[in-house]
């Protein structure tokens, strides 16, 4: 796989909690240009972990992230915080986007919650650039909203909240006053999505107007599923709260395998046939008809894997 040798060039730790990262290459090349809404998934001693990209998209000569700092999580976000600085390198695998936006909407309406506000504001750079509809509305703690000031420059129609009953009162008055052929797209924390679905839903929004960005590391356990191996004709249940890879390892196959979050394409396993529930930030939607994560996707009733 491809991977980038970066230079941290700028640190920024203005907004506590979170810490903005400014990479540029080590020649200072002009950078892979990106879809709105691209990841960059960044190797640390711990695995590796996908971030947001922030800055300008088109031949940028720096990629920006920001990290928020998590003390229970894997250890990506902590060995950001304390043990990079100005002058370090790190290694990251080309941008890619599972969050684009749809150039057919008539309207993007971005809902964001604290740190979710990151794939948003390369939506809000592109809505600019291209002249698109588009309405933020973005809910976080009192003094830890990122980006702020700049979500001021690039658009006029955005909504900050640091309440969360405002800010429902204003979700449930945008999702049921959007005109036809908006799209919806959501980051935050698992609950804020959930929350945030719901409400749509109840509103009659359809599943193809809504696309959600998770954080790595916060999908729900799943339900149990059945897996057939091609190969041997072996079939067994991948119970809930327990990962495909996990199943697979446990019986004796090794499955290459990095970020345990599907992000950095290591554990990809051809599927034969089946329904997968696609939870990753890799697979483009073609690479999807016949491949799954095995550390996060799961599949609905019985799938078979050509291992």
């Amino acid at each position: 796989m491809t991977t980038l040798t970066l230079e941290v060039v700028a640190v920024d730790d203005q907004v506590p909690g979170i810490r903005t990262l400014r990479l540029a290459g080590a020649g200072r090349e002009v950078l892979p240009s990106f879809t709105p809404g691209s990841h960059i998934v960044i190797q640390c001693a711990e695995g590796a972990n996908a971030y947001s990209l922030t800055g300008e998209t088109t031949s940028p000569h720096e990629y920006v992230v920001s990290v928020l700092e998590c003390p229970q999580g894997r250890g990506g976000s902590r060995w950001i915080h304390r043990a990079l600085a100005v002058g370090d390198t790190v290694m990251a695998h080309p941008p890619r986007s599972a969050f684009a936006p749809v150039l057919r909407a008539t309207r993007h309406l971005l809902i964001a919650a604290g740190i979710g506000i990151t794939p948003m504001v390369s939506h809000l750079r592109s809505a600019r650039r291209w002249d698109r509809d588009v309405r933020l509305l973005y809910v976080h703690r009192e003094g830890r909203g990122a980006y702020v000031d700049e979500i001021g420059s690039l658009t006029d129609n955005a909504s900050l909240f640091t309440d969360r009953a405002s800010f429902l009162s204003e979700l449930s008055s945008a999702l049921a006053g959007q005109p036809f052929g908006t799209h919806a797209y959501m980051c935050g924390p698992s609950q804020f999505i959930d929350d945030v679905v719901t409400t749509a839903t109840a509103l009659g929004w359809p599943g193809s107007r809504i696309h959600i960005e998770h954080f790595g590391g916060e999908l729900a356990p799943g339900d149990p599923f059945e897996v057939e191996l091609s190969c041997s004709g072996d079939v067994f249940t991948v119970e809930s709260g327990v990962s495909l890879l996990e199943s697979l390892t446990a019986r004796g196959h090794a499955v290459p395998s990095l970020c345990h979050q599907g992000v950095c394409g290591e554990c990809r396993v051809p599927v034969r046939s089946g329904q997968v529930l696609h939870r990753d930030l890799y697979l483009s939607d073609d690479e999807r008809a016949d491949s799954m994560m095995a550390c996060v996707s799961r599949g609905s009733g019985r799938v078979e894997l050509e291992l």
